[in-house]
């Protein structure tokens, strides 16, 4: 009884309930004691100060010389001057006014009455930000309004088979699909690839592409050229100082919600109350800095233990890999501020509870003490006329219990949780809960002294992909150019100069000679084959 009192009195010193978001937090489990979060008072006071700077209007990323104002995208009241302030609520009367005509019937395409689908194309922030809000609040709750807007399908990979599967599902009624292109450079290769196959699809039934197309991108982008010069049906701004991995609040996220038939308002309200709390500087009310705080007790400020991210509602399913962007593409750095190298960073892994209690939390438990848990529970079971699965008990009790057991499973063997509780899943508490992970994820960069806020990582992947596929048109154009020769893997990386690869480029001729592009033989040495031209 002593240790139940004992546990229940550590609840309530660290139980932090943010009003009007929706939301609280129990950072209990943790296992950290009063004279670290003590000494750790100072560190995470000027983080504050420097995000206060941040919202200003200062430069955080140098690399492009950059200021980062997703915040002001839900309050542009705190934008640095009157010119971004003017942009974002223009630009939100914009998307109000297009997807009212669009639902409405006034915007309609061609071939049909009016538009039923959205095809959405995008990659990374966007894509992940539009699909959690699609998935998280395109159901119907009893409570809520019922969503009546259009039925969304989503490309946002380069795969040409997942994209052919999506065209075969939606058939005739691509008629009535509206086509939304997001990127921000325009230039982005997945995002140009889905474009360009959506465009063959439309081809295919004799349908006008422009005629039901619209741009998300960067002002005067190669997309939002393309875009004006075809006439798409709209174009809107992404602009350069809102981050893709944090673009959910902006165009690129409201529009397709809109679209969708979301609450968009309430969504940027829930984002606005609780940017309000996580700038509190008495941090046992905020809560993006008792998150900030626990990450770091939990990796010792390196990363050393991993977050898993256990959401107990279908409806957030999509939440873990959300949050594997926002936080592994911020937080992943080689360097600190200070040009040190320091290889930071934090694992992001999840999904969905109870699926969990038949997947790895057998592990979680017995296994390796390499993680940490966050618990994310729906209070409200969002309806109304669930049955009784058992005398008095709902489908839902078992959901909630199989939350409360896992924690309890892992408290018991001392593995750290801690459990963030929503009152109920709508657009305005995963507006709240969305802009705490964003602010928890600076205030934890300041803490660590890394820039949150650029991503060299990415964009050297970005330029090793396209050497690749230069490789790949290399060695295609030598194939043809000698058609009646029969080339060896060793034979082309020495005319490519590129010895120190020619197991890369084994794999780039079979995967031509697997789908029918060049001919070759199917030995099972790989030495031993040979490839030519398939004329």
């Amino acid at each position: 009884m002593n240790n139940d009192l004992s546990h229940w009195k550590r609840f309530l010193e660290w139980f932090c309930q943010s009003d009007g978001t929706g939301i609280s937090l129990d950072i209990s489990r943790m296992g950290f004691d009063r004279s670290w979060w003590d000494s750790m008072q100072s560190s995470m006071a000027n983080a504050l100060v420097e995000m206060e700077k941040l919202e200003s209007g200062a430069v955080a990323n140098p690399d492009e010389n950059r200021m980062v104002g997703h915040y002001w995208l839900r309050n542009p009241d705190i934008a640095p001057n009157d010119e971004i302030r003017e942009k974002i609520r223009e630009n939100l009367d914009s998307l109000h006014y297009f997807s009212e005509r669009v639902l409405d019937g006034r915007i309609k395409p061609p071939n049909a009455k009016r538009f039923s689908r959205l095809l959405m194309i995008g990659i990374g922030g966007s894509a992940l930000g539009p699909q959690l809000l699609y998935q998280a609040l395109e159901g119907i709750p009893e409570k809520e309004k019922s969503l009546s807007g259009l039925e969304t399908y989503f490309i946002d990979n380069t795969d040409p088979e997942g994209m052919a599967r999506i065209f075969k599902k939606m058939g005739d009624s691509l008629k009535e699909t509206l086509v939304l292109v997001i990127s921000k450079s325009g230039g982005t290769v997945e995002t140009r690839n889905g474009m360009l196959e959506t465009r063959n699809a439309f081809k295919s039934k004799n349908l006008n592409f422009a005629g039901q197309a619209v741009a998300v991108t960067g002002e005067g982008s190669l997309l939002a050229q393309l875009a004006h010069s075809e006439e798409w049906l709209g174009v809107f701004p992404m602009w350069d100082w809102v981050g893709g991995r944090t673009s959910v609040t902006s165009a690129v996220g409201l529009l397709p919600a809109l679209l969708q038939g979301i609450d968009i308002d309430a969504f940027l309200e829930g984002a606005k109350i609780m940017d309000g709390h996580t700038r509190n500087p008495d941090i046992r009310k905020n809560p993006a800095a008792m998150l900030a705080l626990m990450w770091h007790h939990a990796g010792s400020g390196r990363g050393d233990r991993a977050m898993v991210v256990l959401p107990y509602r279908d409806r957030l399913d999509c939440l873990a890999r959300y949050l594997q962007q926002l936080v592994m593409e911020s937080l992943g750095k080689e360097k600190d501020l200070m040009g040190k190298m320091v290889e930071q960073g934090l694992t992001v892994f999840g999904n969905k509870g109870s699926t969990d209690q038949h997947a790895y939390v057998q592990q979680l438990r017995e296994g390796r003490s390499d993680f940490f848990a966050t618990f994310i529970e729906v209070q409200e079971e969002g309806v109304e006329d669930s049955i009784e699965v058992e005398p008095g008990i709902h489908s839902g009790d078992f959901l909630q219990g199989f939350l409360l057991g896992t924690r309890e499973a892992l408290s018991e063997k001392k593995r750290p949780s801690l459990t963030l509780t929503l009152e109920r899943l709508n657009a305005k508490t995963l507006g709240s809960l969305i802009a705490l992970f964003e602010r928890s994820v600076g205030l934890y960069a300041f803490l660590i002294g890394i820039n949150a806020y650029h991503q060299p990582g990415v964009e050297s992947g970005k330029k090793a992909a396209a050497e690749i596929v230069a490789l790949k048109k290399n060695l295609f154009s030598i194939l043809e150019n000698e058609p009646a020769q029969n080339f060896s893997v060793e034979e082309l990386a020495h005319i490519t100069e590129k010895q120190d690869a020619a197991d890369l480029i084994f794999s780039l001729l079979e995967s031509l000679r697997m789908n029918g592009r060049i001919k070759g033989t199917s030995e099972a040495e790989p030495d031993l084959r040979r490839y030519s031209a398939k004329s």
